[in-house]
């Protein structure tokens, strides 16, 4: 499996993915990190991710997705996890 790369913009495994979007693999650990962190919080709160989904008006695989490091978040919906689960996103992202 050297040299595959998981494209997580084209959604394929393929060995000639763009460079361009080697950076959004579910290796980004600042993703992960964000993820990890975003889990703790939902699970402090006592929700499970589909209570999250109802609560914040999101899909739930979207905040699996999150939560597993394999999707960008943008500052509004980052905005929006923050506040419903209650913390900051300073807090969130503080030391990434």
């Amino acid at each position: 499996m050297a040299g595959f790369r998981v494209c997580l913009a084209c959604q394929t495994h393929a060995e000639d993915s763009t460079p361009q979007h080697w950076s959004m693999s579910s290796g980004n650990a600042l993703l992960v990190q964000l993820g990890k962190r975003v889990r703790t919080h939902r699970r402090k709160k006592g929700w499970t991710q589909t209570d999250m989904a109802v609560n914040l008006d999101m899909n739930r695989g979207h905040i699996s997705d999150i939560e597993l490091g394999k999707r960008e978040v943008g500052i509004i919906t980052l905005q929006v996890i923050a506040r419903g689960l209650n913390t900051t996103m300073e807090n969130l992202l503080r030391g990434l």
